[in-house]
């Protein structure tokens, strides 16, 4: 019998899988996996469905449409104040791609790769398969700030790359301009490459506007900026993303693209590049809507008993179990909810491969409003089961 590759053979199948087909399987309500329930905006769809009509569907440029190219770096200009020009852009299927493609052209055999934790569970593996090392730098509940002792201490002499995701998947925290300026005076000392995943930001609750690392002084060099138009439109099944670096880091990252999809479906490429010149008020209708569902389920879980964490952005809310009277570990709790009250959560445990915190799962918010209040009903009275048997 042939042999599978031992990074992939020991592989479990991915908690938001797991959790998604434990919903199907006892008819749950699926809070675990981030997706909106909505089939997203109708602008959008109508965009794809006249390009699939009037438009090619043969393959595109590997480097993806010069339209989107252009629009992606006119939607940066405006609403972050950065100067992307189209040949700093390539076009991939989805974030992931965009991730497995930074790692394999930045890091090899041997090199060391920093990540903070919690840390979407993609990287590590794409690490490995690289022939890289993953360094784990852990963050702590509440807050998870970015502390320079932690990660100056991780940085050795075969650190070679560091993995950045701002806003933070899962804890829906933002890092501040000190943390940013740290992180990027670290990485101009020690000489590091940064892959900054930067799916989240234009999912942010707290009034600031996202600041990219990349646009830190001597850092533009430096920085592979990655997007995302299933979290920016609301869209996750669409599998739009990009690269965004310095000309010649461009090249090099297209040249690793190139051999995983080549391309991605050209109408939903016109589609999001008409999309991002959607005026800023109009992507403010939408975060406002998005705002109104995580107030909604923050404040049901909280009349429900439940510890909600401090959060800015994201489409997740994340519970400390242990402040909520709740004596079960994260993984438990997430196991028992979607069996026996019918919601799926994620434990946020398994975004760490040390050792992390055990008592916070996590909750995705963009959900109808009759699906959250029966969602918050049934958590509710799950918590009051477990409460009760503890304190018998």
């Amino acid at each position: 019998m042939t042999k599978a590759h031992p990074i992939y053979a020991a592989m479990e199948t991915t908690i938001f899988e797991r959790m998604s087909g434990l919903a199907r399987e006892f008819g749950a309500i699926n809070l675990g996996q981030g997706f909106p329930d909505e089939q997203g905006p109708p602008e959008l769809i109508e965009a794809a469905a006249r390009a699939l009509r009037e438009k090619s569907s043969q393959y595109p440029p590997g480097a993806g449409l010069p339209e989107l190219r252009d629009a992606v770096g006119d939607f940066y200009r405006r609403r972050q104040g950065l100067h992307i020009a189209r040949e700093d852009v390539i076009v991939t299927s989805g974030a992931t791609e965009a991730i497995a493609a930074s790692i394999l052209a930045l890091a090899g055999p041997g090199d060391e790769v920093i990540l903070f934790q919690p840390a979407y569970d993609a990287y590590a593996p794409m690490i490995r398969r690289a022939g890289a090392v993953p360094v784990a730098v852990n963050l702590q509940p509440p807050d998870w700030r970015y502390r320079a002792e932690d990660l100056e201490a991780a940085i050795g002499p075969r650190t070679r790359l560091l993995m950045f995701n701002d806003p933070l998947n899962p804890a829906g925290t933002t890092a501040g301009e000190a943390e940013l300026a740290m992180i990027a005076q670290l990485c101009l000392r020690h000489d590091l490459a940064v892959i900054s995943d930067e799916v989240w930001e234009d999912v942010r609750f707290d009034g600031i506007a996202h600041r990219s690392l990349m646009s830190l002084p001597g850092m533009a060099g430096r920085v592979v900026k990655i997007g995302s138009a299933g979290k920016i439109f609301g869209v996750t099944g669409w599998k739009i993303g990009w690269m965004c670096a310095a000309p010649e880091l461009a090249r090099v990252l297209g040249r690793a693209h190139q051999f995983l999809t080549y391309a991605s479906a050209p109408p939903l490429q016109w589609a999001v590049a008409e999309g991002l010149g959607k005026p800023d008020a109009w992507f403010a209708g939408q975060r406002q809507a998005w705002a109104a569902s995580r107030e909604r389920l923050a404040l049901g879980l909280q009349g429900a008993g439940y510890a909600v964490l401090p959060n800015a952005a994201t489409w997740f809310l994340c519970v400390d179990l242990a402040a909520s009277g709740i004596d079960l570990p994260d993984r438990a709790f997430s196991d028992r909810a979607v069996r026996e009250a019918g919601v799926a959560s994620i434990p946020v445990s398994v975004f760490f491969e040390s050792e992390g915190p055990t008592n916070v799962v996590r909750f995705c918010f963009t959900k109808g409003d009759a699906v959250i209040d029966e969602a918050v009903e049934r958590l509710g009275a799950f918590r009051d089961t477990l409460t009760r048997s503890t304190r018998r």
